[in-house]
């Protein structure tokens, strides 16, 4: 994976571009809608060749589709019920018409193949992929999202969900690119800042930092890297599910949860509690936590400022509120006034 193949970026760029401003604190920034941020592709709009052979492996009608509401790109994303009460979920992209998203689905469902059973993570039932398509199913869970701002006990429990990946898959069960390779390009986010926002405090500490963190995150982990309060999955029973495993690369296995922890800083939690008392985090160096950080907040800090996506209407502002969360936590953690 590369930066410009990421979950946040990999979408349609139309639309004006934003400009970028001194350090905010998240709350002060425009809300996102919870749940309801995306424009997918609907399930009636897949052509009809497609849905009857979805309909041929599901063994039975389409009665209902309803789409995912949450996330930030524009593939078909739907629970599928079937008339005989069956549901599944299926993603569905065009090669042509969504092909970095196309390409997103089958490295997905490569990783999934590989993921040893057990694991807190949806199953993945079959995979469809001809020279127009790229279709997954995946057994349906009855679910919710955790809530935002997050909750204490919620954030524990997709924790301990991360905590059980990481020391299962390390080492990685498969072949994968790794976290700082995928990454490499980010540090230069920070040139971005130094053109539109040059007087943005300790702005060549954070840079240093940023440049570093290819060593500060190394590791035999295989690692999700988008881990993400709607791609994590709250069943009535057992653990916590992580689902969209697009971009699965070898890296620290804490970087996860410095991802997830970010959120919930932003939220205004106590996370360096969190650190401090979690295994995968206890004994990671500050410096190495403050260098992905610092990446982090770069990236965030660059990709605000590019177009809108017409897919994804607050993808700009996700990505805004991601960037004042990650330079607090980061300007708190250095001592930054």
């Amino acid at each position: 994976m590369t930066r410009a193949t990421s979950a946040y970026t990999m979408a349609a760029m139309t639309g004006p571009a934003s400009q970028a401003v001194g350090p905010q604190h998240p709350s002060t920034l425009p809300p996102f809608p919870h749940g309801a941020t995306t424009r997918r592709l609907d399930w009636l709009l897949l052509p009809p060749t497609l849905r009857r052979l979805v309909e041929s492996r599901f063994g039975t009608q389409v009665a209902h589709a309803e789409s995912a509401g949450s996330g930030y790109t524009p593939g078909c994303a739907s629970v599928l019920t079937g008339a005989d009460g069956r549901r599944m979920f299926l993603k569905a992209a065009s090669k042509k018409a969504q092909k970095p998203f196309a390409a997103a689905y089958v490295a997905e469902a490569r990783t999934l193949r590989s993921l040893p059973t057990g694991l807190p993570v949806p199953r993945l039932l079959w995979t469809h992929e001809d020279d127009l398509w790229v279709v997954l199913a995946f057994e349906y869970v009855e679910h919710a999202n955790p809530a935002r701002p997050w909750r204490p006990d919620e954030l524990e429990r997709c924790l301990d969900t991360l905590e059980v990946l990481a020391q299962t898959l390390t080492p990685p069960p498969m072949t994968a690119g790794t976290f700082a390779d995928g990454f490499a390009d980010c540090p230069e986010s920070w040139e971005h800042v130094r053109r539109v926002a040059p007087q943005w405090p300790h702005l060549e500490e954070a840079a240093a930092l940023a440049a570093g963190f290819a060593v500060a995150t190394a590791g035999s982990t295989l690692v999700h890297t988008d881990v993400r309060d709607d791609n994590l999955m709250l069943p009535a029973h057992g653990r916590p599910m992580l689902c969209d495993w697009n971009f699965a690369t070898e890296g620290a296995p804490w970087i996860d949860t410095v991802c997830l922890l970010l959120g919930a800083a932003g939220d205004g939690l106590d996370v360096e509690e969190a650190l401090a008392r979690r295994p995968l985090t206890r004994n990671v160096a500050p410096e190495h936590v403050d260098s992905l950080l610092a990446m982090l907040a770069g990236y965030f800090l660059e990709r605000r400022d590019a177009p809108v996506p017409n897919s994804s209407p607050y993808l700009r502002r996700h990505q805004s509120w991601y960037a004042e969360a990650s330079w607090a936590w980061l300007a708190q953690r250095r001592g930054w006034a």
